[in-house]
């Protein structure tokens, strides 16, 4: 039996009080609980100071370029469906430059379990506001106090026709792992959108203000996550941020539609070119 110790690679260098460390944490136990071997599991990152999760975690891992995680998740899930793909983004790289390949995988409900660390700021570069940032928010790319009103993810993934939507908190972390756990069993795509403090340049949205802004759907006895409704009017409430598991509906995944044998991957497919096939074809072309 693995223990969560299999799957640390190295002590991280996260500044010390980052929200990425319980983040880290809550992944090794979600893998942990679901008995998925190193070599079961892939993590790809993008840019931000979630980018080097996966140099500590003892998974196959792969560091892509600013907002283009999910096209290389999704090559590696359809290439090999049998792996775990876990994709992790910041709040910018996913809902800034990412977010075209952000509702376009929604939509296709690619297998892939999206973890998007929001600390409503960028961290790595300094701290300038970001798709999340709080409108009137402070910061060295706003110093009187940004004009844009913030996007919400999980609101966002709904509209988009999401089929597993979550979002949990840093300071939570047990919380935060049975999301995960939850959102890597599910058969298509999987936001788990995790509050996550910046200690060093927001010193707004701290793990106090969240503590005192959230609110645990499981509390409140009334709500459906299958019932599109009512997610849609608790995620658009304005007030308390919900956490927990929004919207859930069982729907074909991406790959169950375009690939012809699930049990019999691509990357393990004789690609030898047949040289008598391929002549006969050059030949229509003359």
């Amino acid at each position: 039996m693995r223990t969560k110790l299999d799957y640390h690679l190295e002590d991280p260098t996260w500044c010390p009080g980052c929200g990425i460390y319980a983040i880290f944490d809550a992944l090794k136990s979600a893998v942990v609980s679901l008995k998925i071997e190193p070599e079961q599991l892939v993590i790809v990152t993008g840019i931000g100071c979630h980018g080097r999760l996966n140099s500590y975690f003892n998974a196959y891992g792969f560091h892509g370029l600013h907002g283009r995680v999910l096209p290389v998740a999704t090559g590696i899930k359809l290439s090999n469906p049998e792996l775990h793909v876990v994709a992790v983004s910041g709040d910018g790289d996913a809902y800034s430059i990412g977010i075209g390949h952000f509702i376009h995988a929604l939509r296709k409900n690619i297998s892939i379990t999206y973890l998007v660390v929001d600390n409503r700021i960028y961290a790595l570069t300094q701290g300038q506001t970001s798709p999340t940032s709080n409108l009137g928010f402070v910061s060295k790319s706003s110093p009187y106090g940004s004009k844009e009103y913030p996007l919400d993810g999980p609101q966002l993934a709904l509209a988009a026709g999401g089929t597993f939507i979550a979002r949990g908190f840093s300071g939570d972390p047990s919380h935060l792992a049975g999301l995960i756990k939850r959102g890597m069993s599910h058969n298509g795509f999987a936001l788990i959108e995790a509050l996550s403090p910046c200690v060093t340049q927001n010193k707004v949205n701290t793990y106090g203000w969240f503590k005192k802004n959230i609110c645990r759907l499981e509390e409140d006895s009334s709500f459906n996550p299958r019932d599109k409704k009512k997610a849609w009017e608790r995620s658009s409430t304005e007030g308390k941020i919900p956490v927990g598991l929004i919207y859930k509906e069982e729907k074909s995944s991406f790959e169950e539609l375009v690939l012809p044998d699930r049990e019999k991957p691509l990357v393990f497919n004789d690609l030898k070119i047949n040289i008598n096939k391929f002549e006969s074809i050059l030949e229509k072309f003359k």
